[in-house]
């Protein structure tokens, strides 16, 4: 992640793992979830934060969810259902049920298809936010798989030349393990900024960078701008503007709508904006393809290159996406999770006001 999205030094307060992740499930369970799903949910979120993805961890995403739940947008007890099976796939209604809670159990299925028959793949529709995906993609990569997930819903972002929005910021993560180096995590928006690294943002002061966003009319804003309310901007394609490749965005960003939307038997966002999001999970067994041993081997080989190329002037190393994230969880496990002090403020609150024990810091 930038250094302008981290939090700055004077307003962190660290938080041990542990006990972020017991309040977590606490204020799940308080919402109405069941202990297990609360478990879920407070793994999926407090593992994004170790990892230093604090787009997607419990900074901006928590409260959020517990608006939705006190709203009713978001079911705390889903009935989901498998509405379309065969042995490498299926299709889940997921009833309204947060993707944080409900990815993890739909990615499992997929595993369990691929040990089966080589590869398995769900989709999902009807669904709340799913976090951090690269989490999901990462379950795979823990059982000897690559691992791919997306997701699609929203229409935040403008196509190249568009001045509407009719997209989402349609993430796509894939993960694959190696023998002795961490795994490979990649993670990423198709918009030129995530959403939620706007929150980020707002909250440490941080300004947006040129071809990150657009005026209403569609045009780039092609200069550093503070970040704007919502209803004053949209995002754009990763890329930014057609000469610096926006149509690659704009084309990855459909491929999410197609594997997550089109492939669960569901519109777009764009033409129904009933406001669910679409998910997809899949899972290809190494063993199917090729010698495990050797898969690990030649990931080894190829991330150790990678990680000693020779770095352009100004810079101190090459990284793989996943290594700095590995690197991240063990400092972290070991001093606490950074929360600005807005979000320990806000923990403060939901826990009073929940009759919960509060948040315990270092």
């Amino acid at each position: 992640m930038l250094e302008r999205f981290k939090v700055p030094h004077e307003d962190q307060v660290r938080v041990p793992h542990e006990s972020l992740r017991d309040t977590v499930a606490a204020i799940f369970e308080k919402m109405g979830t069941t202990h297990e799903d609360a478990a879920e949910g407070a793994d999926v979120l407090v593992t994004t934060d170790l990892r230093g993805v604090e787009t997607h961890g419990v900074s901006n995403m928590l409260r959020a969810y517990v608006q939705g739940y006190n709203q009713g947008s978001l079911n705390p007890r889903p009935d989901w259902k498998i509405v379309r099976e065969s042995p490498a796939t299926a299709t889940i209604d997921a009833n309204k049920g947060l993707a944080v809670i409900l990815g993890p159990k739909a990615m499992r299925m997929a595993i369990e298809k691929a040990r089966n028959v080589g590869v398995g793949v769900v989709t999902m529709f009807n669904a709340g936010h799913s976090g951090a995906i690269g989490h999901h993609a990462m379950l795979a990569a823990q059982e000897d798989m690559v691992g791919m997930t997306c997701t699609a819903g929203g229409t935040l972002v403008a196509p190249t030349f568009g001045a509407e929005g009719r997209l989402g910021t349609n993430p796509i993560a894939i993960a694959a393990p190696a023998r002795n180096e961490p795994f490979l995590l990649f993670d990423a928006a198709t918009s030129a900024i995530a959403g939620n690294k706007l929150g980020l943002a707002r909250r440490v002061g941080a300004p947006l960078l040129p071809g990150w966003i657009a005026e209403m009319d569609g045009t780039p804003i092609m200069e550093e701008t503070p970040v704007r309310e919502r209803g004053e901007y949209m995002q754009l394609p990763l890329g930014g503007t057609r000469e610096q490749g926006s149509h690659k965005g704009y084309g990855f960003s459909l491929m999410s709508e197609v594997l997550a939307s089109a492939l669960s038997g569901t519109p777009s966002s764009m033409v129904d904006q009933g406001g669910a999001s679409h998910h997809y999970f899949a899972a290809y067994n190494i063993a199917a393809f090729t010698d495990l041993d050797t898969f690990k081997d030649n990931m080894d080989k190829m991330l150790r290159t990678l990680r000693d190329t020779k770095p352009a002037p100004g810079h101190e190393r090459v990284i793989y996406p996943g290594l700095s994230e590995y690197e991240e969880e063990q400092e972290r496990r070991a001093n606490g999770i950074p929360l600005h002090k807005e979000v320990i403020e806000w923990f403060g609150d939901i826990t009073s006001e929940l009759s919960l024990p509060a948040l315990r810091t270092m």
